[in-house]
């Protein structure tokens, strides 16, 4: 498990390219053999993913975590954006077709990974936090998660948020996640921009044309900078920082936050005539 730092707003103004991707990016979540992990001292949110061509356990080293096992103190939200596969926890099987996603609550012990064909590979995204408090685990269908559409074509943000893990839906400690996708023709997200002052965020990018690319734009408002995002890449957004994306053509992405509060229109606007 890869482990990244809290990085100062000021710090993060004096970075290259090549930093930025070091610090806030992860390019690869999806072996075949291996489970990708990267944890952040930002809420303590872990990120990752498989894609597993046969069953994979997931075990973590007990010196970062400080428990026995990964959900002894945590939570997990799962989406599957590859291939059908399938969960296993503590001996039971959960079913995940394209686009389902699962939430596990705290004291899930042993987790099992599967693809339901070799060829077509299962793609599992994960986030996971910190609990204090066990939620019964709960499987979200694509069709299932809450719709909401938002923007318009004038803007070029016309836009599907599906909420799988929030407080009207599957009940967790800290963890919410959630998928949007654009139509055809649109290319922003969350613009105007805003910022979480009391939760972090992570951003994960996918149905993006190998030869297209998302301008993911972050920092302090008075003091952006932007990463250069391809399929299946995943960004980290601290607290202090905007989260905003443009595409060369429209694509989907899968948000998940950790913080104070669950309530997901606790958000500190930036008018647009504040960035710089």
């Amino acid at each position: 498990m890869e482990i990244r730092h809290s990085i100062h707003p000021d710090h993060a103004a004096t970075m290259g390219t090549q930093e930025l991707r070091d610090n806030f990016m992860i390019e690869s979540l999806f072996s075949s053999n291996a489970f990708t992990l990267m944890y952040s001292y930002d809420d303590r949110l872990i990120v990752g993913g498989v894609s597993p061509d046969q069953p994979i356990p997931l075990s973590v080293d007990p010196r970062i975590i400080g428990g026995d096992y990964l959900l002894e103190r945590r939570e997990m939200g799962v989406i599957n954006v590859g291939g059908p596969g399938s969960i296993a926890i503590d001996g039971q099987d959960y079913a995940m077709a394209h686009r389902d996603g699962l939430f596990i609550g705290k004291g899930a012990k042993d987790l099992v990974f599967s693809s339901s064909d070799s060829s077509n590979p299962a793609k599992f995204y994960l986030n996971c936090a910190p609990a204090h408090k066990a939620y019964p685990i709960e499987h979200i269908a694509f069709t299932q998660a809450e719709p909401l559409v938002l923007g318009e074509q004038a803007t070029s943000n016309h836009r599907t948020i599906r909420k799988y893990i929030h407080p009207d839906g599957a009940a967790s400690c800290q963890l919410v996640m959630g998928m949007t996708s654009l139509e055809t023709g649109s290319v922003w997200n969350t613009m105007p921009v805003h910022t979480h002052g009391r939760r972090m965020e992570a951003y994960f990018y996918f149905d993006l044309p190998e030869d297209q690319v998302v301008f993911h734009f972050m920092g302090k408002p008075s003091e952006t900078r932007h990463l250069v995002v391809r399929n299946e890449q995943a960004v980290l957004s601290p607290s202090w920082s905007i989260h905003s994306g443009s595409g060369t053509a429209n694509y989907t992405f899968i948000w998940g936050m950790v913080g104070e509060n669950q309530v997901f229109t606790d958000m500190d606007g930036i008018p647009m005539s504040e960035l710089r």
